[in-house]
């Protein structure tokens, strides 16, 4: 199993903001900002699709697996998938395995057809940080050696050691780990198939336009809100947090509990609850895809107390859109979502 190389990332920028306050109509100008950011990602030519995607490439079914000029892809996530059909375009049969919105990633079990892709696959990429291990052992089921496995965990320095701050799984909110990641696509599918190293070369530079623009949004957040209390049902949303400097004050034992997919501790829950029924919460941020019975008193509690709630999504949602649409969205919603609590809507 090859390693999956050295690559330099260049981050792409945030931008610092806008230099007045956002008057209280400033909703319409986010409307406008959505609609710029949308146009700039069409214009750089960004691909769209997920999984089964090839532009101009024949269905990946067996042994046209094999097809001449295009590598086929397994990506454990969509979120990943999406990324890397865009620097691959036609030159790449991506797989997404995990595309289902009412999926819970964390507790998903892979099946015979998960193992079939995997083996077929010239390049797996995994998330790894124990979010995915059951692609992690399908990979080494698999044991070909003539494979190029892109584990995003490994690469970024990130293991689960580092507890919820710096070793969480939700690698793919991290602004600076997504364009890490990237990096590396470009570099693992150049050397793959060298032949097409500058078409793919463009294409991850029409990307990381597309990012610079997508990011840019949290910079704006940040400049508007940071300091801002929050809380939420995960730990999804740390990454995110720390980028947007919100103060994200909910539990961590209960964050990381409900994310391993087990009861939060006792004094977690009474804690979070006084925090939500404190008054200096402004946004309770709500993983709609680890939805349980205590999450969903959590949100309740919040909605009775005026704090204004987010869902999120950990896979592409729908799993048609790109990456950066569908990341977009959430930006655009968590900044509506403190926008309105500033207001007092």
């Amino acid at each position: 199993m090859s390693a999956a190389g050295n690559a330099t990332a260049t981050p792409a920028g945030t931008a610092p903001g806008r230099p007045a306050a956002r008057p209280a109509a400033g909703r319409t100008g986010k409307v406008t900002l959505a609609v710029l950011a949308a146009i700039v990602v069409a214009t750089v030519g960004v691909w769209g699709g997920v999984y089964h995607f090839a532009v101009g490439a024949t269905p990946c079914v067996g042994d046209t697996c094999t097809t001449p000029g295009i590598v086929n892809v397994v990506a454990a996530e969509n979120f990943w998938g999406s990324l890397v059909s865009q620097i691959g375009g036609s030159h790449v049969h991506v797989t997404s395995i995990i595309t289902d919105p009412n999926t819970d990633p964390h507790e998903y079990e892979s099946n015979d057809s998960d193992a079939i892709a995997i083996a077929d696959a010239q390049y797996v990429i995994v998330n790894n940080v124990g979010y995915d291990d059951w692609c992690t052992s399908l990979v080494h089921a698999d044991g070909d050696s003539n494979q190029t496995i892109l584990n995003v965990g490994d690469s970024l320095g990130v293991s689960v050691t580092g507890g919820i701050r710096t070793g969480n799984p939700h690698l793919w909110y991290n602004p600076t780990y997504v364009n890490e990641t990237v990096a590396w696509m470009l570099h693992n599918l150049s050397t793959i198939a060298p032949r097409y190293a500058a078409y793919f070369t463009r294409n991850y530079e029409n990307l990381t336009a597309s990012l610079a623009t997508l990011y840019a949004e949290v910079g704006i957040i940040r400049h508007h809100f940071a300091g801002t209390e929050v809380s939420a049902t995960e730990s999804i949303f740390v990454y995110l947090a720390n980028a947007t400097d919100l103060d994200l004050v909910s539990p961590p034992a209960f964050m990381e509990a409900i994310a391993e997919g087990n009861d939060p501790p006792d004094p977690s829950v009474v804690t979070f609850q006084q925090q939500l029924e404190s008054g200096n919460v402004s946004v309770l941020v709500f993983n709609a895809q680890t939805v349980t019975p205590i999450t969903t008193e959590m949100k309740e509690i919040a909605q009775a107390n005026n704090v204004t709630v987010m869902s999120v999504t950990e896979t592409i949602v729908p799993p048609t859109q790109t990456f950066q649409v569908w990341m977009g969205g959430e930006l655009d919603a968590l900044y509506v979502a403190l926008d309105a609590h500033a207001l007092g809507e």
